[in-house]
């Protein structure tokens, strides 16, 4: 007996478990069947979001697959060795050793090669036609590249590159020179015959662009152009391809350490793989999170259309309630509502992310390395559709608790009592929830926790920003409401406090993608300002490098015979370091903590210096500062005295100087050395030791084109050292430009010119290209913030709509109901507008300030044109929705709200 009750008992609760998830199912059903098109704009507001996540991510999945795809033929080898200077012969016997290895060689896989590479920048023109141009010269000896392919028009052009005295050029160059395939190119003393253009060239990005055009010629051609004297800068590189069997990162580390006193450096493919991947995936992981951005502006879209979605069903809930229904079931019921449209919605969105995906590779042309095909990738479609679905409920979560707490008296008492829904102790768990999510997000899309927690308190700065100035305004019309103003302003701007009203959605949608975009473009702004050459006619516009001391008074001869204004010349002397603070940089493992001062501008302390210590320095000697340069730490030299003021040092040893010379060093180099005033440094000045101490600490503004340096020495001390000369003058247009360009390329084959107008031209455009991307997915936010714009208009028609009638049935026009509704918007607009400027003039100056280290300025005319434009678009959509409730009639609004 008391088994078979057991079984009723278990198959009654079963029964009733059935009867629930029935219930809950068809009321899904039915709410969806209801309302369609509210529902639908719900749907969208997650849509834009995933749709830009699922680009971006599968754009970054497709780029990381062509850069293992197209490594080895982005470096040309399996592995390449650089070093500034020529190699010694101790690095020539041992890349010989390892490239003549013969184990394993065969006709399908040939012994190892070498083939060399010397590139350096050069003066380049066209007898035959006006005008010069800088030039990045490559010169080629040997079958470089081992991998991949140099296409050329013609074809044989790259073949038959060795045979002569002959020249593939960037087609660029030709358009510039007003010159074609046949002509003859000088660099320097030496005379080249153009045979062809190259069509594509693995690795080559816009950024090379902008220190001139490429150019390729036979590498024993080198001596007769004369162009490679004291001071040039130029990269020598030996491309190896190794025997197989040979490992090419096995061999990288045994020549590393081998190589390192040789001041040489040695690279595979792996390493190009890993650094291009880190580079690039940090790029689009950063466009993710403004992609992160539109869907979390869709999770708001969510909450404000469930928070009218619960207002308008309060009654039936009641009613449901009383006709027996649970609490769970309802909640349930509204919940599995929201995960059904947020997973349409994703599923929409993940489709329209695909097709996005496919202009990523345009918008990005000029600065990808490689070739990306894009093709969908499942696992950032599920990744996209599963962030969606989850945005929808953790952001449909808080509002829909209320529903738990509908009593099912409510469905008489509603009508007559007014009295909110009390809350109830969930709230907090959903709302860390939420918080918690919008983490998640962000650090799965940046893959820092630390970023994403970052990321997360700034979106929500901006959010609680944008709502604090929506609940200030509601509280302002309120207590200072304008009685004596016309009654259409008054009516408008009652709405913005009224029951149900759509202050607080409408700023949140349109204020972040305001937000958003306003801050990009005062960031950019700022940026190419900084970088401007429009500072009056003293600021520089030209810059002779390379110029000999022998050359110096010709060269100020030139100038001086064209009318133009040369400055003091700047002396730069190439040097090494021995040691600091007496530590040998051959031997140093480790760099001692630095005193006081010598942190970086982040207040870390310094990382390891080995980088710092094995580079080559290009310094020079001077009594003053530039306009570039302030001390932040000691003192100048002609404001503490003479050297002799500085503390003694113990010499190092006998063959040093008693007196160490006095230097000032730049900040960042003085956190990465770990050095600080007073501290020593041992130079290595073309083989002549120069000691050092530390007298100052600079800060250097980079941006600016002008001879900045790392150190400077006080004068007394590198004279008579091995140097060349910058001489810096202003041309008053491009064709005086030219003209001097090509006077000076003909007379002195080693200078060059290098025109910082066309320069800064190169550098806007590659500065405008990135932010074009950014703006590309900024565009998904503002999509989503129109979304939820009309989503938010949509859900208070049926208010909108009672009131027209209402007014209308009190004698009021339409076009008084027009102009009441253009109040409200204006105000909104206006409110919104405002608002998001005023947050992006503070992120652009907090990110100019301290991470670009420029200046800030507001250019108004444009800011005032984006709130004209955000306030036509809130206006334009609020009277669309207005003119929408006009065309109901009084009877079919009243049945409309039964």
């Amino acid at each position: 007996m008391q088994l078979r009750e057991g079984r009723r008992i278990t198959q009654s609760r079963e029964h009733g478990r059935v009867s629930a998830l029935a219930f809950v199912a068809r009321l899904v059903g039915r709410e969806l069947r209801a309302e369609p098109r509210k529902l639908a704009l719900l749907t969208a507001s997650v849509t834009a979001g995933v749709a830009a996540l699922v680009a971006i991510n599968s754009f970054t999945v497709n780029l990381q697959d062509s850069v293992a795809r197209q490594a080895r033929a982005l470096l040309g080898a399996d592995l390449v060795v650089t070093s500034r200077t020529p190699f010694s012969p101790r690095v020539e016997a041992l890349i010989d050793s390892v490239a003549a290895r013969r184990t394993g060689c065969s006709i399908a896989s040939p012994c190892g090669a070498t083939a060399r590479v010397t590139d350096f920048p050069a003066m380049g023109y066209v007898p035959r036609t006006t005008g010069s141009r800088l030039v990045q010269v490559s010169a080629i000896e040997g079958a470089y590249p081992f991998y991949g392919e140099i296409k050329t028009e013609p074809a044989s052009a790259w073949r038959t590159l060795q045979d002569g005295q002959h020249a593939v050029v960037d087609p660029a160059l030709l358009t510039s020179l007003g010159a074609r395939v046949g002509d003859t190119l000088a660099l320097g003393d030496g005379r080249f015959i153009v045979t062809g253009t190259v069509v594509n060239l693995a690795g080559d990005v816009g950024v090379s662009a902008a220190f001139g055009p490429r150019v390729f010629i036979p590498a024993r051609y080198l001596d007769r152009m004369r162009v490679l004297g004291t001071g040039s800068r130029a990269e020598h590189s030996i491309f190896v391809k190794l025997s197989p069997g040979l490992p090419a990162q096995a061999v990288a580390a045994r020549w590393r350490p081998v190589l390192r006193p040789d001041r040489a450096r040695v690279r595979t493919v792996a390493d190009d793989r890993a650094d291009l991947n880190d580079t690039l995936t940090r790029l689009a992981r950063y466009l993710g999170l403004v992609a992160v951005i539109a869907l979390l502006l869709g999770g708001v879209g969510v909450a404000s259309a469930v928070v009218a979605f619960v207002r308008r069903k309060l009654e039936a809930i009641a009613v449901l309630r009383c006709l027996g229904a649970t609490s769970r079931q309802v909640f349930a019921a509204y919940l599995t509502q929201a995960v059904v449209l947020g997973l349409v919605g994703s599923l929409v969105g993940a489709l329209l992310g695909v097709a996005a995906q496919q202009a990523l590779p345009g918008v990005l042309r000029g600065l990808l390395p490689v070739d990306v095909r894009a093709e969908p990738v499942p696992g950032a479609m599920l990744l996209g559709v599963g962030a969606g679905v989850w945005t929808a409920v953790v952001f449909a979560l808080l509002p829909l608790l209320p529903v738990r707490l509908v009593s099912p008296l409510a469905a008489l008492r509603r009508p007559y009592d007014g009295a909110p829904v009390p809350p109830d102790l969930w709230r907090w768990p959903a709302a860390l929830a939420l918080a918690a999510s919008v983490v998640a997000l962000a650090a799965l899309e940046v893959g820092s926790w630390r970023t994403g927690a970052i990321f997360a308190a700034a979106v929500g700065v901006a959010l609680g920003v944008l709502w604090l100035a929506a609940w200030l305004l509601t509280r302002a019309v309120r207590r200072w409401f304008p009685a004596s103003w016309p009654y259409v302003w008054r009516q408008g701007l009652a709405n913005l406090h009224r029951p149900a009203n759509q202050t607080v959605a409408v700023v949140l949608a349109l204020g972040f993608g305001a937000f958003l975009l306003s801050t990009l473009f005062l960031v950019q702004h700022n940026l190419l300002r900084g970088l401007a050459l429009t500072g009056g006619p003293a600021r520089p516009n030209l810059v002779l490098i390379d110029i000999q001391r022998d050359q110096l008074p010709a060269v100020k001869q030139e100038l001086r015979a064209r009318g133009l204004d040369a400055a003091p010349p700047v002396p730069i002397v190439p040097m090494r370091i021995l040691s600091v603070r007496g530590s040998e940089t051959g031997d140093a493992a480790r760099t001692r903590r630095p005193r006081g001062d010598t942190r970086d501008a982040r207040g870390e302390a310094p990382r390891d210096d080995g980088w710092a210590r094995r580079r080559e320095y290009r310094s020079t000697y001077r009594d003053t500062l530039v306009a570039s340069e302030r001390i932040v730490a000691g003192h100048w030299w002609s404001n503490a005295g003479s050297t002799a003021a500085l503390p003694a040092a113990a010499p190092v040893s006998a063959a040093l100087p008693d007196t160490a010379v006095a230097i000032s060093v730049e900040r960042e180099l003085a956190g990465e050395l770990g050095v600080g005033v007073g501290d020593e440094i041992v130079w290595d000045v073309q083989g002549v030791p120069i000691r050092s101490r530390v007298a100052s600490l600079r800060e250097v503004n980079w941006a600016r084109f002008e001879p900045n340096f790392f150190v400077v020495f006080a004068p007394g001390a590198l004279e008579a050292a091995p140097q060349s000369f910058v001489l810096l003058t202003r041309a008053a247009d491009a064709v005086a430009r030219g003209r001097v360009q090509r006077a000076v390329a003909e007379r002195f084959a080693n200078v060059t010119v290098i025109d910082l107008s066309l320069v800064q031209q190169t550098i806007e455009r590659l500065v405008n290209r990135v932010t074009l991307a950014i703006r590309f997915m900024a565009l998904f936010s503002l999509a989503t913030g129109a979304l939820v714009l009309a989503g938010a208009i949509a859900t208070g028609r049926l208010h909108r709509v009672r009131e027209a009638v209402l007014l209308r049935t009190l004698g009021a026009t339409r076009r008084q109901v027009l102009r009441i509704a253009l109040a409200e918007y204006l105000a909104l607009g206006l409110l919104a507008s405002v608002t998001a400027v005023a947050l992006s003039a503070g992120a652009a100056w907090g990110l100019a300030r301290w991470f670009f280290d420029g200046g800030f300025r507001l250019p108004l005319p444009a800011l005032a044109g984006l709130v004209a434009a955000i306030v036509a678009l809130t206006v334009a959509m609020g009277l669309w929705s207005s003119r929408s409730a006009l065309r109901q009639t009084p009877l079919a609004a009243l049945r409309d709200e039964s």
